[in-house]
């Protein structure tokens, strides 16, 4: 499903977001032996940041983010966060993604809300990509709604892909030993009701993702921007690159 084009902005957009900051991000050691992996820095300004100011810029006005490897680091950088307020929710034990969102729902509230990783990079393309992402929403057929971007063009794609994508822009995993077309960006607006039944404790974002699919309640969208997948020491450097160069490809997208 191709986001919409030009408008102004959304008539509606999640007023409430989730910010998945509590990882070990032990792939990206040993940087993250001693930052945690949201305040890295790209193009200068920690990834954290970044994804605050693009909630604060579509409009969201309250972010939850949840923290557990070096929690005190996360407190304190976010300590003279103004817009949007945020939440900390610090976890005694890893939760991983689905039960880190479980365990924030008292105040994430009843109505869907954005759910980001906190290592996800983006740039807007036409214009704002939460609020192009909000108007494909449709809360009588979705139940989780992810953002995607074409698999050819992935920095540093360490995988296969993740979903295939019919042309009402109904999501089916990849199946195994197949490449996928599209990949996960980390941005979805997920419905609370998605997350009824859930497993108490730690478990993965996946599992929910896998029965919205099961019940054909699972789309994507297409972002027209860039995205940075940032799981590597060497990722962040070429992501870093990019970003001094004006994010020129080394090859042009076809």
């Amino acid at each position: 499903m191709l986001l919409p084009g030009l408008k102004k902005r959304s008539p509606w957009v999640p007023d409430t977001a989730m910010v998945l900051a509590a990882g070990r991000g032990v792939r990206m050691a040993p940087l993250t032996d001693s930052c945690p992996k949201p305040l890295l820095e790209v193009g200068g300004r920690a990834i954290l940041d970044r994804i605050l100011d693009k909630l604060a810029d579509a409009g969201v006005s309250r972010a939850v983010v949840n923290a557990h490897h070096l929690s005190d680091r996360i407190e304190s950088h976010l300590a003279d966060r103004e817009t949007p307020a945020v939440t900390l929710i610090r976890e005694a034990e890893a939760l991983e993604t689905g039960g880190g969102v479980v365990n924030a729902l008292p105040v994430l509230g009843d109505r869907p809300f954005f759910v980001i990783n906190g290592d996800s990079v983006w740039l807007d393309g036409l214009r704002d990509a939460l609020h192009r992402f909000a108007e494909i929403w449709d809360d009588q057929a979705m139940d989780v709604l992810l953002l995607l971007y074409p698999f050819a063009r992935v920095l540093s794609w360490h995988g296969l892909g993740d979903y295939r994508m019919d042309p009402d822009g109904r999501l089916t995993r990849r199946p195994e030993s197949h490449v996928a077309p599209y990949a996960y960006m980390g941005v979805s607006i997920l419905h609370p009701r998605a997350l009824d039944g859930a497993p108490d404790g730690a478990f993965s974002l996946n599992a929910v993702y896998d029965r919205a699919e099961e019940a054909g309640r699972l789309f994507g969208a297409v972002h027209d921007g860039l995205w940075y997948h940032i799981s590597t020491p060497a990722d962040l450097d070429e992501a870093n690159r990019r970003f001094a160069q004006g994010h020129v490809p080394d090859t042009p997208f076809v």
